[in-house]
């Protein structure tokens, strides 16, 4: 198979991967609503979107040992099943207008909960479906079709679906979840030859019996730090993230007050990192092609940098919406390299625990850049925030350029990942 030729069942994983992402954006905004016609409380209100937040953190490595213990394929299916039955479930209280704060905690957490599962699983099933060469165009056209079910068609259409009916949105996305539980079970039979798709019988190390839970994310922790590139860039990545995240806590801010966007307008700039970022995903592979994956991150966040550099002096929305479009399509091409980098070198057996790890380091710093942003916009605006936020990258930068060093001979240059 050419990276050219993605294959069947890649094509099955992408339809199941924008299924399930479309439901996402129905429900996420839907939900947020439904909190606001529950309480009007700010506190409570906060605290459905942390319950969302925090499985992540808590169950992420869990979710990683037992994407490599079980069959990745039905363990997807699993969750999505799962996970289909408890939207219909709060879409019927819903509909019974039987809702309370309690309700919508317990959903968001349950819910997110089980996508760490699905999330360790798909990463890792990935490899076995298409070419190493191709991982970075698989990568990169998964992240171009969630962002466009998401951002394009999702999220505007959650707040119209919720108006006509608040049941509606949720009902929908368990529908999504049951075609991409469908779609997943589609995917060719895995065979006991074939690691990336089962799980050996055996433990992390074939020929040995399995250890325990902790022992096997400590398995996959060590691992990840013991590969000095893969550990750099995921260590970058999370300083990266630190000034993302500060960036999205006032981006609203910033755009209304600083460049100046009309209230009716903010829509549309919110818009320009969504076609920047579908263009970063497409673009991903050309470029990791063309300079090779460790040299791609490196020249991403340079361009980066220009890019957050620009977004912080610019006072009008046609300069600010360009800088961001370019910032997120930098932004989505990184995702898309690191993933594909880590999928390429991380032994099949490990890959759900390794990636589970990657993902958790590199989110551990976005609740404290949200949060710093916060206080600093408070006392001193939002202006000095997206300035620290570039700051922030160009030194990020630098240290990328100077650490993430691996020589890439020239025959390797259109398979390093």
């Amino acid at each position: 198979m050419t990276s050219s030729v993605l294959g069947r069942d890649f094509r099955l994983l992408w339809s199941a991967a924008v299924s399930s992402r479309l439901g996402d954006a129905l429900r996420t905004p839907a939900l947020a609503l439904l909190a606001a016609t529950v309480t009007r409380d700010p506190r409570v209100i906060a605290a459905v979107t942390v319950a969302a937040q925090l499985p992540p953190l808590l169950f992420g490595l869990l979710g990683g040992v037992y994407a490599d213990r079980w069959d990745r394929r039905r363990t997807m299916a699993l969750v999505d099943g799962v996970r289909a039955a408890v939207v219909a479930a709060l879409a019927v209280v819903v509909a019974l207008n039987r809702v309370s704060v309690l309700v919508l905690l317990v959903a968001a957490f349950l819910l997110a909960a089980l996508g760490t599962l699905f999330d360790s699983a798909s990463f890792a099933l990935l490899p076995s479906l298409v070419p190493p060469d191709a991982l970075p165009r698989a990568n990169g056209r998964l992240q171009a079709g969630s962002a466009v079910a998401g951002g394009f068609l999702g999220a505007p259409a959650a707040g119209v679906l919720f108006a006509v009916a608040p049941a509606l949105p949720f009902a929908l996305d368990a529908v999504t979840f049951a075609a991409a539980a469908l779609l997943v079970l589609a995917l060719g039979t895995p065979s006991a030859s074939d690691p990336g798709t089962r799980r050996p019988a055996t433990g992390p190390g074939r020929g040995r019996q399995r250890g325990s839970v902790w022992s096997e994310i400590v398995e996959g922790l060590r691992w990840l730090r013991a590969h000095r590139t893969l550990w750099r860039v995921t260590v970058l990545t999370a300083a990266s993230n630190l000034a993302i995240s500060g960036i999205m806590a006032v981006l609203v801010l910033y755009a209304l007050d600083v460049l100046r966007v009309p209230p009716a307008g903010y829509g549309l700039f919110a818009a320009a990192a969504i076609v920047g970022g579908v263009a970063g995903a497409l673009g991903a592979a050309r470029l990791a092609a063309w300079l090779g994956t460790v040299p791609a991150l490196r020249a991403v966040l340079a361009v980066e940098t220009v890019a957050l550099t620009g977004f912080a002096v610019a006072r009008h929305p046609v300069p600010g919406g360009i800088a961001l479009a370019v910032f997120a399509a930098g932004t989505v091409a990184w995702n898309s390299l690191w993933a594909s980098y880590g999928q390429r070198h991380v032994p099949s057996e490990l890959l759900g625990r390794v990636g589970a790890a990657q993902r958790m380091v590199g989110l551990l710093t976005a609740p404290l850049g949200a949060a710093l942003a916060g206080l600093a916009a408070a006392s001193y605006g939002t202006a000095p925030v997206t300035a620290a936020a570039a700051v922030t990258f160009a030194l990020v930068t630098l240290v990328a350029w100077r650490s993430t060093v691996e020589p890439v001979r020239e025959s390797q240059r259109s398979s390093i990942i």
